[in-house]
């Protein structure tokens, strides 16, 4: 079984970003920052007072198009206005998408508010943005049990990557979900943007629970990010023995995120 995490960048790189989907067979795609703006298509601009990014009109349905083999679902952590080209003003819905491969019994589904609650904002705002949490629970025939993915985009903050309060309650809301929504004998695979440092203590927080980081102090960022942290996407299991092979691509860049692969042993 093969998963796929990556930060979309609500498509500012899409003619990148759809190549790879094209060609990526991954089973379970989960993508952070996925835009939906109801009945139109193509690109829009967004800004927040602090950055003005060109993202695509209705990523989610983009993607939906270029996997036709696989169910997509979405879910918003909150909205806000965008510019289509010709100036006029949309509500875009910002946040999860995760693509589950039809040969895969899709046998749960969950979500959860992990900061915040759903917002629809009159102008997009830099801080204390809501976020949301996406889990699927799927089987895998070819290894005979049940994979609970989980992802999520954690809190931005411009003050950096370091702990805050927030980040320890999201990590805490994150913990209690995930035990909420596996089953026992699930293998647990919990993805996303986390927007952390390696030595944050939402690691020690999700190693409670049994889960295990596969990305270490990796470099994580491609060269659309200048910043000089190279830190924010994390991949974590419940049981190391069942990776085949974990990897953060340098190659293809799709995004400022780079793309997290996982490969899931087979039966035997």
């Amino acid at each position: 079984m093969h998963i796929v995490s990556v930060n979309a960048w609500g498509g500012a790189r899409y003619d990148d970003l759809a190549a790879w989907l094209c060609t990526t067979a991954a089973d379970v795609v989960c993508l952070q920052e996925v835009t939906r703006t109801a009945g139109l298509s193509g690109w829009t601009s967004f800004a927040d007072g602090e950055r003005s990014l060109p993202q695509r009109a209705n990523l989610h349905d983009d993607v939906r198009r270029l996997l036709p083999s696989h169910e997509g679902l979405f879910l918003a952590s909150d909205a806000g206005p965008v510019t289509d080209g010709e100036g006029r003003r949309h509500q875009q819905d910002f946040g999860l998408g995760t693509y589950v491969s039809e040969e895969l019994p899709l046998i749960g589904m969950a979500s959860a508010f992990v900061h915040g609650g759903f917002v629809d904002h009159d102008e997009w705002t830099v801080t204390d943005r809501p976020r949301a949490v996406q889990a699927v629970r799927v089987v895998d025939r070819t290894a005979g049990r049940t994979v609970c993915v989980v992802q999520l985009h954690g809190l931005r903050d411009p003050a950096g990557k370091g702990d805050t309060p927030a980040r320890r309650e999201q990590a805490e809301r994150l913990a209690a979900f995930v035990e909420a929504t596996w089953a026992p004998g699930d293998l647990v695979v919990v993805a996303g943007d986390l927007n952390l440092l390696p030595d944050s203590a939402t690691f020690d927080v999700l190693r409670d629970i049994g889960l295990h980081d596969l990305v270490g102090t990796a470099d994580t960022r491609t060269s659309s990010y200048p910043k000089p942290v190279r830190h924010a996407s994390y991949l974590l299991v419940s049981d190391p023995e069942a990776v085949a092979g974990f990897r953060v691509r340098a190659e293809p860049e799709v995004s400022d995120h780079r793309i997290l692969e996982l490969d899931l042993r087979p039966a035997g």
